[in-house]
């Protein structure tokens, strides 16, 4: 089986059906006798070429006598696995790089096989010449080219946040994010789990924060390992396992998570209420629902009940009903960038407009199910302000029965903050971009 022609495929796969990358990766190594080795190498050329999508870009118009607009999908992408091994790849020969791409080429695009033959090596023997943008005239089309992401983000975020920050928040966006996981303390506690581990040849080790969190080295497939069939974890960042934290829901409550799949922060909560209680889980689409309840099932959960429901409406046999509400909203994912790098390309200006009131709708729906003195957490896994504080702002300016908690009592300290909300970026935190901020209901005189 050969290595690159998976990793074309996932990426024709995922700029012709915008699929998510690990969803794609995980679909084209399905049924394939595939070793830990072709795995990796087909992971790091996917994430690689696609993280660096606009670097490569460049870099062939550069050299290309053909418009880029008019190279036909599969061999643009094939320039850019080439590319990719030829400039970031040291254990990957040049010769090995080019003849490989020629190779592939023309079991794809016959035709092209010399155009890519030709481009590939005009770069080896004139890589020291080419221009790039200089970062005094144009700070943003350098950082946007320098680091791969569109010019419009890369502005936005240099408005956001300055110069500096910018541009470590760029580079941290393609690091390589860790694996981490969740250990399910309803069948087995940490230390027990990282000894299961251990005997099966899979390191592990602590997470940075939470306290149920660990780590993987350099793991893939995670979902064929026995511990995991068992239920013994659950795969999750994190800062998204901080959000049940915040929520603090006890046994007996009654939880509504309005905007539930995949049902990771869902699970969080039944465990930490010990699976006593009761978790309304709702989705709009009823193959995440089924998902969610696979998940339950796998780690031993029985309290939560999923069901079909647009977030966009208001279920008046609800109100006032639930003492604890999560709304994770829908949101412009900005802040896993380093997990799923095809993000920022999938995205422009008009969709932060419009998801903005889109959150806020879900938001107000949600506090109407949240009883006297009950708690409504708003999270998101992006960075940008209007998506999050901006909400609360808004959402707290019309409804004055609502008040900001303090959730840093709430927190490992290596994260509390000034603010009473959190919000995580990954080149400072080490974890998913994230937004928690949480509300309480007082009591009406």
């Amino acid at each position: 089986m050969n290595a690159r022609k998976i990793a074309l495929d996932v990426l024709i796969d995922i700029d012709r059906n915008n699929a998510y990358s690990n969803i794609a990766l995980n679909k084209h190594f399905r049924g394939k006798d595939l070793d830990g080795r072709d795995q990796r190498f087909i992971t790091e050329l996917v994430y690689g070429v696609i993280e660096n999508k606009i670097y490569l870009d460049y870099i062939t118009g550069q050299l290309s006598k053909t418009k880029i607009d008019k190279i036909h999908p599969s061999v643009m992408n094939i320039l850019r696995l080439g590319l990719y091994q030829i400039i970031y790849l040291d254990k990957v020969p040049s010769s090995a790089a080019v003849n490989e791409s020629v190779n592939l080429t023309k079991k794809v695009q016959m035709r092209a096989a010399g155009f890519v033959n030709g481009l590939l090596r005009n770069y080896l023997r004139n890589r020291e010449n080419l221009k790039t943008p200089i970062r005094q005239e144009n700070p943003a089309l350098f950082l946007s080219i320098t680091y791969s992401h569109p010019q419009w983000l890369v502005e936005k975020w240099l408005d956001e946040f300055g110069l500096a920050f910018t541009e470590k928040l760029l580079k941290g966006n393609n690091a390589k994010p860790a694996l981490t996981a969740r250990v399910n303390t309803l069948k087995i506690n940490k230390n027990e789990l990282i000894d299961h581990l251990k005997k099966n040849d899979i390191e592990v080790a602590d997470g940075k924060y939470v306290e149920e969190a660990i780590r993987f080295e350099n793991m893939y497939s995670l979902e064929e390992v026995e511990s995991f069939q068992k239920g013994y974890f659950q795969i999750q960042d994190e800062s998204s396992m901080l959000v049940a934290h915040v929520l603090d829901p006890k046994p007996h409550d009654t939880v509504i998570d309005v905007c539930a799949a995949p049902g990771g922060k869902t699970t969080h909560m039944a465990q930490l209420m010990k699976n006593e209680g009761m978790i309304i889980a709702r989705d709009i689409h009823d193959h995440k629902l089924k998902l969610i309840d696979r998940t339950a099932k796998r780690l031993g959960i029985t309290i939560i009940k999923t069901q079909c429901y647009n977030a966009k409406d208001i279920d008046q046999t609800m109100i006032g009903k639930a003492n604890r509400v999560l709304v994770d909203a829908p949101c412009s994912g900005l802040g896993i960038i380093r997990r799923k790098p095809e993000i920022k390309y999938n995205k422009n200006p008009d969709d932060l407009l419009k998801i903005v009131d889109l959150q806020l709708e879900i938001l107000e729906n949600a506090s109407k199910y949240v009883t006297d003195n009950g708690y409504l957490v708003y999270s998101t896994c992006t960075i940008t302000s209007e998506e999050n504080i901006g909400v609360i702002q808004r959402f707290l300016s019309k409804n004055k029965d609502f008040i900001m908690v303090d959730i840093n009592p709430l927190l490992p300290k290596a994260i509390r903050q000034t603010e009473k909300y959190l919000q995580l970026y990954p080149h400072v935190d080490d974890v998913d971009g994230f937004f928690i901020c949480k509300l309480q209901k007082q009591i009406r005189p």
